[in-house]
């Protein structure tokens, strides 16, 4: 739970609270393609905006799949099972072998999939490699405050996925997130249409919601408060509002129960940032290999190992 991403600016909030963060983030894979500054900070920006609900950056998530009675192996999650995947076997590390990558990855199945998934994961996972690799190729976005760029970058991302994935691979993997990238590019669009009136643009939003789902429309709604409360915490942070000041005022405007959660939430950031900076100093004082790899074993669980370097390369 970065907060730090914050200072991106209301444009990309934008856009990391609808979804089109992704065509800004490194969407292809580790060592394929230039990987600047701001976009990582959308990719962790995503993260933050999640804040209510999502776990804090150190959090101990990515956990493998588990096979449940009338499950089946093409699911949602399989595509952020197979970016788990690819962090550990990169480490967020330049990787420009796919073979030997490949290698990993086919290691890593079975204590990401049940067994009786194992052929098919590896199959779609080779194909996602060679996607993630193609998304690298592509012309990176420069202005994401153009409407016209966004699109095109949708377009570009929309027609490689196709190239790669049969129709149901897409509509379980991609459909929800593209649904909701259209609807937020049509809202830039809108909004940014000075040709329109206040009246004819509230009539186009209205229109535009109507290829949202029920629960893509709750999801916005609620990405807005969220958008909201990380904007308020970062202010907390930059004024050293004590605990007791921020839950008096979370309260009042959230309630009870969203401001407990959200204290907890600043514990738990606080301890991992503790954690990150015992880390650090670590490193500053020149440690030996051995002695800090002893302290990440002892300061990290796991998973959040996996997330240390980029953490810290996110810090000032």
């Amino acid at each position: 739970m970065n907060r730090k991403p914050l200072a991106l600016g209301a444009a990309t909030a934008l856009l990391c609270a609808a979804g089109l963060w992704a065509i800004m983030s490194p969407d292809a894979l580790p060592g394929t393609r230039e990987t600047t500054a701001a976009q990582r900070m959308g990719a962790e920006s995503s993260q933050r905006l999640t804040a209510p609900t999502a776990m804090p950056l150190g959090g101990r998530s990515g956990e493998a799949l588990t096979s449940t009675p009338g499950d089946t192996f093409l699911r949602p999650d399989t595509r952020h099972t197979f970016e788990a995947m690819l962090l550990e076997a990169t480490g967020g590390a330049d990787m420009r072998d796919l073979a030997v990558l490949k290698t990993r990855l086919l290691a890593l199945v079975p204590r990401y999939f049940p067994a009786q998934y194992a052929v098919q994961a590896t199959a779609l996972m080779e194909r996602y490699i060679d996607y993630r690799v193609a998304l690298g190729g592509l012309k990176p976005l420069t202005d994401p405050s153009d409407p016209r760029a966004l699109r095109a970058a949708l377009d570009a991302r929309q027609q490689t996925r196709t190239q790669y994935f049969t129709r149901e691979e897409y509509e379980v993997l991609f459909a929800q997130e593209a649904r909701l990238d259209r609807y937020t590019l049509a809202r830039i669009e809108i909004e940014r249409n000075s040709a329109l009136t206040t009246a004819q643009k509230q009539a186009a939003l209205k229109d535009a919601e109507r290829d949202l789902s029920d629960a893509q429309r709750a999801e916005r709604d609620a990405a807005t408060v969220h958008v909201n409360v990380a904007s308020q915490t970062a202010g907390f942070d930059a004024q050293g509002t004590t605990a007791n000041e921020r839950y008096a005022q979370r309260r009042a405007q959230y309630g009870d129960a969203a401001a407990a959660q959200l204290g907890q939430l600043d514990r738990e950031e606080s301890d991992w940032q503790a954690r990150l900076s015992d880390y650090a100093a670590a490193q500053a004082r020149k440690a030996s290999p051995e002695q800090l790899q002893l302290l990440r074993q002892q300061l990290f669980s796991p998973q959040e190992q996996l997330r240390v370097e980029a953490a810290l390369a996110a810090r000032p």
